[in-house]
């Protein structure tokens, strides 16, 4: 601040100074009419004076609240879109983690001299005695060739490959796997067990990877609309600077500015954010609706293919209704903050 006064400040010292030194009863009356509106200057009788209009602190409708009222639609419709993925991917993981973990598989060796025919029978009858277990099924050697496939291709001699015969164990409950572990080990040779342990970590471990991803995503576009708002908030406040200037001089509280610039970007948050919302819900009510498409026809069996039975659950849709009052709060906090600082610097 320099030792000049400043010209506003200047201007209101003399105001007040002038209303100070005339006196009342200098003042010509002016009659009130029955309304309690005095009567306008030059006008005929019986008009009164029109209250004047409110000019807000904030303008109401401007190029640059439109444009930031689109910004924020899209931006919430792109963190919508992520909450949803985010959604989708963990419901997916969760169901394959359960289909992996429900099964088993036994391994019998094919080196030695042993019968291994006896050997898949016994192991069969240990899986089958283990409580938890619903069913044993010993897969042939061609299935077990099959499995095979798509590293090998099709046309490989399965004899010529020490490849080890399965038993495809399905449980019904909680399984007691060290004791079924156990027996196998003792009382069949060569026998081993998989529980699939390494494919349900990587399963989690991608479930975990994508849901940082989607949430990283989340909060750059958070960061993005608040960026935005203040930028918009100080243009607002840039094109109003004199009569921001003078409300705060004259002892306006910089809680009533900041205030009226808070309700005017919550408003505008919320409607941005929920046009973004409702286009978000919409195309999952969309992709829900053709996922489950289940028709004999040529078309619906590629939406099926391409889709995937992709249906978006409640989680999604409970998740873009939070994300859009979050971003409606974080742009008016967002307003209100740069408002004060603003504020704080010019006194």
């Amino acid at each position: 601040m320099t030792s000049e006064e400043h010209p506003i400040r200047k201007r209101v010292r003399r105001a007040r100074a002038a209303r100070r030194r005339a006196p009342a009863a200098a003042a010509p009356a002016r009659e009130i009419g029955a309304d309690g509106l005095a009567p306008r200057e030059g006008a005929q009788g019986g008009a009164f004076e029109e209250p004047r209009a409110v000019n807000p602190i904030v303008p109401p409708r401007s190029v640059a609240g439109r444009a930031l009222l689109v910004l924020v639609a899209i931006m919430s419709f792109l963190a919508c879109l992520s909450v949803a993925s985010v959604s989708v991917v963990s419901d997916r993981a969760r169901g394959w983690q359960r289909q992996i973990a429900a099964e088993l598989t036994i391994q019998v060796s094919t080196t030695g001299t042993r019968d291994i025919d006896a050997a898949l029978a016994k192991a069969r009858g240990i899986a089958e005695a283990t409580p938890g277990v619903r069913s044993a099924e010993i897969l042939g050697p061609e299935e077990s060739a099959g499995l095979l496939e798509p590293w090998l291709g099709s046309g490989f001699d399965p004899a010529e490959l020490p490849i080890p015969r399965l038993i495809s164990v399905r449980l019904d409950g909680d399984a007691d796997l060290a004791t079924l572990q156990r027996r196998l080990r003792d009382e069949v040779e060569g026998a081993s067990l998989d529980d699939h342990g390494m494919w349900l970590k990587r399963l989690s471990r991608m479930s975990q990877a994508v849901t940082f991803a989607g949430l990283a995503v989340v909060g750059l576009v958070m960061a993005a609309t608040a960026l935005s708002v203040v930028f918009a908030t100080r243009g607002a406040m840039a094109g109003n600077k004199e009569v921001i200037e003078v409300l705060h001089f004259v002892g306006a509280e910089d809680a009533y500015v900041a205030g009226e610039f808070q309700r005017h970007f919550l408003l505008l948050g919320l409607k941005g954010a929920g046009l973004g919302g409702f286009a978000a819900i919409a195309l999952f009510a969309i992709l829900s609706l053709i996922g489950g498409v289940q028709g004999p026809t040529p078309e619906e069996a590629q939406l099926r293919s391409l889709l995937g039975g992709l249906t978006v659950g409640p989680p999604a849709y409970i998740g873009s209704v939070v994300t859009v009052v979050a971003i409606a709060v974080i742009i008016a906090g967002t307003a209100r903050f740069t408002v004060r600082r603003t504020l704080a610097d010019i006194g």
